[in-house]
């Protein structure tokens, strides 16, 4: 008898009961917006960002509307300007070259390595081309931090972590966010803690947080945030950074507070879901599984396979073939960005030169999320699957190219 998978890859678990109860009482009061406080009250969205700073060990911390809002204004307050270069991953998600283009600037693309991570031999033959690297750590797979670091160092490159697929990893004990001089995180319904839309932002920076503060439309209230640099540093600031409003509300910051609480013991449910997968693909002919260094501690909302050097239209019949058995997975071979999938090709708004090896990659990049109302078992049932049609199209002639 075949297997089928009837489960829903795009359905979250619900908001915690203690979420909800902050929610509700922050309508109760109406003061949803972050600097609309009674006497003496401090916000939800100012605790928030006090206890994101404390939890990955950050000076200062900023809530805002979405990570590419973060991005952006990392971008604006490591003063990137219009025509300016930035260097960026050509693995990653349309809103990090959406958020250097959203700030006048010009994406430069690095390549990936059949690892899913920055390949750091290209980053080092392009770092005399720009100031700033925003890195994407791509659906959760962090390089090699230590080498990527001095690299960038040595070249004087400041370094933006686009954090949004690693809210709770680390590169050998230093979390994710904490390596260059702004992390940027997503709270987006698929992300980590889930807020229907959100970021935050993160860094040690006083000027370049006191910047990011104004920009965000704190107008002079600066001094109602808690995770954030003295006032003095805002005194010749306030008077030249633009008020560009994205910021985050009482209300998203009081379902967040819990979830944040309860990150560790999620992360240790998402590995656990991964690992089942990675166990019941491990060996499957023409399937490549992407290894996870020892220094890297993840935390695995999606899984990742390479159907490397397969002919596309082989690659395309595994996906309907797991599809009509309910597995639904994403390809970043297509030549059309679908859904959430595109390429750095498709970015036509940040044109490229063609990256032959990158192309080769992505071409056999297979991704699928991993939400955590999925049970062990179903993630076991989702890997036989995989596995079963998979095989099955590689065992023909023309599979591979």
């Amino acid at each position: 008898m075949t297997e089928n998978f009837t489960g829903s890859f795009t359905q979250q678990e619900p908001i915690p009961e203690e979420g909800i109860a902050g929610a509700v009482a922050i309508m109760q009061t109406g003061r949803l917006h972050r600097y609309n406080t009674a006497p003496h009250e401090v916000s939800q969205t100012a605790l928030l960002e006090e206890e994101f700073a404390a939890s990955v060990g950050a000076a200062y911390c900023l809530a805002v509307a979405s990570g590419g809002y973060a991005m952006a204004t990392a971008l604006r307050a490591c003063g990137v300007k219009h025509g300016d270069t930035v260097l960026t991953n050509a693995f990653t998600l349309a809103p990090v070259p959406g958020a250097i283009a959203a700030v006048g600037g010009v994406p430069i693309y690095v390549g990936v390595t059949p690892d899913l991570v920055i390949d750091l031999e290209d980053l080092a033959g392009k770092l005399d081309r720009a100031r700033v690297l925003l890195l994407s750590h791509m659906r959760g797979h962090i390089c090699d931090m230590d080498r990527l670091m001095a690299l960038c160092n040595a070249a004087g490159v400041t370094v933006i972590e686009d954090c949004a697929h690693t809210m709770g990893a680390a590169w050998d004990g230093t979390p994710s966010g904490r390596w260059g001089k702004f992390g940027c995180y997503s709270t987006q319904t698929y992300k980590h803690i889930n807020s229907g839309e959100g970021g935050l932002l993160i860094s040690d920076d006083a000027d370049g947080m006191a910047r990011a503060i104004i920009l965000s439309g704190s107008y002079m209230l600066y001094e109602k945030h808690r995770a954030a640099p003295p006032p003095e540093t805002f005194a010749q600031i306030k008077y030249e950074t633009p008020n560009i409003s994205g910021r985050m509300d009482n209300l998203r910051a009081a379902i967040l507070r819990p979830q944040l609480r309860d990150l560790a013991t999620q992360a240790r449910r998402w590995n656990d879901r991964y690992r089942v997968l990675e166990t019941g693909l491990a060996d499957t002919p023409g399937l490549r599984l992407i290894p996870r260094p020892d220094k890297e501690h993840f935390v695995a909302s999606s899984f990742q396979f390479l159907l490397l050097d397969w002919a596309a239209d082989a690659v395309a019949d595994v996906l309907r073939r797991c599809a009509a058995r309910g597995v639904e997975l994403k390809w970043f071979g297509g030549a059309e960005p679908t859904g959430f999938t595109s390429r750095y090709d498709s970015w036509r708004y940040a044109p490229s030169p063609p990256m032959p090896q990158t192309d080769r990659v992505l071409a056999g990049i297979i991704d699928m999320r991993l939400p955590l109302t999925f049970s062990l078992d179903d993630c076991a049932l989702i890997a036989r699957i995989i596995r079963a049609e998979v095989s099955a199209v590689y065992q023909r002639p023309a599979a591979a190219q």
